[in-house]
């Protein structure tokens, strides 16, 4: 059996949850079936059953085109071009609104079984018009395109699965729940601490992490204003980037510029950086902190949980099927907007209950110990990569 994987990210060129993903998931497929990545970029690579090509994205026809349509225009340009070339494949599986055009393109003109993965959803993500415009509209009618004609949907997590059964006319026996993973063996506590050096990481006094992009769904404002209620001998590291416009990039700097008046150990990597130096961040955290208000799976908890960190986050999504709240560590209630965007009622309270759990671990060195230890155990138990890969050929198997 071969499998086409369709994915706008690949490595080298990875901003997500969604890009780790795929990068892990064709690795550990390969090692069983035959796999062809098709991604955007400029790819070139073979490497035993893996065969990767990446496609262009920045066409120059796109450089007078509306900034905030750019994305669109360019995504469906280059949904095309990843369908030139003949397909030999027997399943199709695409990732993300940016690939599943490629996708429907594929199931219509080569007549493939498709599987759409669905990472998010976009209309549990109205802030997205920030970023797209009128642009917003076409990427939720890919998205409700694609999993409403696709073979199999695998959901995330059991949560997601029913915001796909609500959101989109989708027969539930199409739908399958297949977690994220991670490679345990790459994902584990390393006593390397240059990264810590380098961007002045004091080792010996505790603190707490955040990494993601500067987004949102993330939450990761939320976290800057609980900043003032965190015990002020804990450091503040914030790996936070790829801002999705100029104005919440705006306006995370003054928000962040603004703490910083008031305490000199907050420090903002806004870099996103490599995989290894962010295991070293995770290795050596005290505390991981998830603060998204939406978020269909979290891999960035299960990243944390391997290298033994406990994790206060959000109570939202899938996250509550990752983290055990007084076990791996403690979920965060969310009270939110029944309409969009969607953000807490009381943003105020949602940041002084986030400093109170990142407070609680860290001056509770027995707690955090006994969490540490039980999210690697819970990650090794339920998050293995090659148990998920699995899940997958079995499920693709059901489609041919």
């Amino acid at each position: 059996m071969k499998a086409l994987l369709y994915t706008r990210e690949f490595p080298p060129y990875v901003y997500g949850g969604a890009g780790v993903h795929v990068e892990y998931l064709a690795d550990e497929l390969s090692k069983l079936i035959d796999v062809e990545v098709r991604c955007f970029g400029d790819q070139d690579v073979q490497k035993g059953n893996l065969n990767v090509k990446g496609f262009p994205y920045n066409n120059p026809a796109f450089d007078h085109t509306n900034e905030k349509l750019k994305a669109i225009m360019q995504t469906l340009s280059t949904s095309i071009y990843m369908n030139a070339d003949d397909i030999d494949a027997d399943i199709v599986h695409c990732h993300t609104w940016y690939a599943q055009f490629a996708g429907i393109i594929a199931k219509l003109c080569y007549g493939i079984p498709l599987v759409v993965t669905t990472h998010s959803l976009e209309p549990l993500r109205p802030w997205k018009r920030e970023q797209l415009g009128k642009g917003y509209d076409a990427s939720s009618w890919i998205e409700k395109t694609a999993i409403e004609m696709a073979d199999a949907v695998i959901a995330v997590s059991k949560e997601t699965k029913q915001d796909v059964l609500t959101h989109f006319n989708v027969s539930e026996d199409k739908i399958k729940v297949i977690y994220n993973g991670i490679n345990l063996q790459e994902y584990a506590v390393t006593e390397k601490t240059s990264t810590l050096e380098a961007y002045g990481i004091d080792k010996n006094k505790p603190y707490v992490l955040f990494v993601g992009r500067i987004t949102r769904q993330k939450g990761i404002i939320h976290l800057v204003n609980a900043i003032k209620y965190i015990d002020p001998e804990t450091q503040i590291v914030l790996c936070a980037g790829a801002p999705d416009t100029k104005e919440i990039g705006l306006e995370m700097e003054q928000s962040v510029n603004a703490v910083k008046k008031e305490r000199d150990n907050v420090i903002w990597i806004a870099d996103m950086l490599p995989k290894q130096d962010v295991i070293q961040l995770y290795s050596h955290a005290d505390v991981f902190c998830c603060p998204s208000i939406y978020e269909p799976f979290g891999i960035i908890n299960i990243e944390a949980m391997a290298c033994k960190t406990a994790v206060v986050a959000s109570a939202v999504g899938g996250i509550k099927e990752v983290v055990v709240d007084g076990e791996t560590g403690i979920l965060v209630p969310l009270e939110q907007q029944t309409v969009a965007p969607f953000e807490p009622v009381n943003p105020e309270q949602f940041s002084k209950d986030l400093a109170q759990g990142i407070n609680s671990i860290i001056n509770n060195p027995a707690l955090k110990e006994k969490m540490a230890n039980n999210g690697r155990k819970r990650v090794e138990d339920y998050f293995d990569w090659a148990a998920i890969a699995k899940q997958v050929e079995e499920l693709y198997n059901s489609l041919i």
